[in-house]
């Protein structure tokens, strides 16, 4: 039974994974008849999972290649969030990192063992069951979004727009609220009322059984969540319409949502998150299936209590000012890395002005020396020497770069050059 509930899109993050595993061990004759042979606890508690030992060579090729697949989606996601959080470059420890992913067992990468059908049936059991509660959370989360967005844009009004806005909201939920009964979602009414508008067949003679085979609409004789859930779409219809301001379709899943929950709860007796043909008979039985409460709708029940709105909102506060500071702290690094920056630019020319002038020094004592060695050759050569003036030299070297300094006297005289 949980497999089949694993078949289906379960959302989870390692769902693609999930589902090809599933589908290939059903492929097995030996599996597939133990799975039949086996309860819902036993497959909890891994006792299934040791019968991967005895099924066929192919399929167990197949899961080792699908676990490598795996492994590498999950090296991938580490590496890209890294990067994302400025880890770029860094040395990735993958086995380390890899712990939080309880699924499969990340010390052997390379082979589908007994262990990691173990722990792939625990960590979808346990996600799943809390996957429900996880969604009403993000729904509360919404819902106080919008209300603290509301209250903010009331803060930048004056009086007169601020009242109107306030009796536009009073007036759109007013109207939100005017629908017409909802059936208690599982009763014999609301199953009547699908049997009759969506399938068409006269009310007087409706046949669970019939109804139940016309709706279990993928044959495996089951209802799973979402063929429960498409059960509601009628209750839901009289109280959203996505053309109306007043309905938030957001609302709508959530409704839906909580609709199918209670039906679960009611109906599925041995947990396995499916509603077996028997099962759905059998509640149909039932006083509460004949004569059912009535349905009290989101509007009629507060998502949260201003307390909570309170806490929710002190919680935003506290985030924006670990941002603001945040934002604050990176704009001072930055301004020391520009200093930094700067301080480095001028050592670096100054660095360069010392290193030209230095240069320049040495070029000049070598046209001087070598001047000197020219006119004492031409002297103990006892040729007349050609003479060069010595302002003229001056002004030759000083147009060196970086060079300011003069002669020295000795030499501001007219020099000889050998001819």
């Amino acid at each position: 039974f949980i497999l089949k509930e694993l078949m289906q899109d379960t959302g989870l993050h390692y769902d693609r994974y999930l589902r090809e595993v599933v589908d290939f061990l059903e492929k097995d004759p030996h599996f597939r008849e133990k799975l039949h042979n086996t309860d819902m606890e036993d497959i909890k508690q891994g006792k299934l999972a040791k019968e991967l030992d005895f099924v066929s060579h192919h399929v167990r090729t197949k899961l080792d290649e699908l676990k490598r697949q795996e492994v590498n989606r999950l090296r991938t996601l580490i590496k890209a969030k890294q990067d994302i959080e400025g880890g770029r470059g860094l040395k990735i420890d993958h086995q380390a990192l890899l712990k939080q992913f309880e699924h499969l067992n990340h010390m052997n990468p390379h082979t589908f063992e007994v262990d990691d059908l173990d722990r792939l049936i625990k960590s979808a059991t346990h996600d799943l069951e809390n996957y429900d509660k996880e969604r009403h959370d993000e729904f509360k989360r919404y819902e106080m979004m919008k209300e603290h967005d509301r209250r903010e844009r009331l803060k930048t009004l004056d009086e007169d727009a601020r009242k109107k806005e306030e009796e536009h909201y009073e007036q759109m939920r007013r109207k939100h609220a005017e629908h017409p009964k909802i059936n208690h979602p599982g009763s014999q009414d609301q199953l009547k009322e699908v049997w009759e508008e969506a399938d068409g067949l006269d009310p007087d003679d409706f046949d669970p059984k019939t109804f139940f085979n016309l709706h279990d609409t993928n044959g495996d004789g089951y209802f799973d969540e979402q063929e429960l859930e498409a059960l509601f779409t009628k209750e839901l219809e009289k109280i959203y319409d996505p053309t109306q301001e007043e309905d938030d379709m957001v609302e709508m899943e959530e409704e839906r949502l909580r609709m199918r929950e209670h039906v679960m709860n009611e109906v599925d007796t041995n947990k396995d998150r499916l509603v077996s043909l028997d099962e759905f008979i059998i509640a149909t039985k039932r006083k509460e299936f004949l004569e059912p409460d009535a349905w009290d709708t989101l509007e009629q029940n507060p998502i949260y209590t201003e307390e909570e709105m309170r806490q929710f909102e002190e919680h935003l506060t506290r985030e924006e000012n670990n941002l603001i500071q945040k934002t604050a702290d990176l704009q001072k690094q930055r301004e020391d890395l520009e200093r930094q920056q700067q301080q480095l630019n001028a050592q670096k020319l100054e660095l360069q002005q010392v290193g030209l002038t230095k240069q320049n020094r040495v070029i000049k004592r070598q046209v001087q020396e070598h001047t000197m060695r020219a006119y004492t050759a031409a002297q103990m050569g006892g040729k007349k020497a050609q003479m060069i003036p010595a302002a003229h030299l001056e002004e030759a070297v000083g147009e060196l770069p970086g060079n300011n300094q003069p002669l020295p006297p000795a030499y501001k005289q007219d020099l000889p050059t050998h001819s």
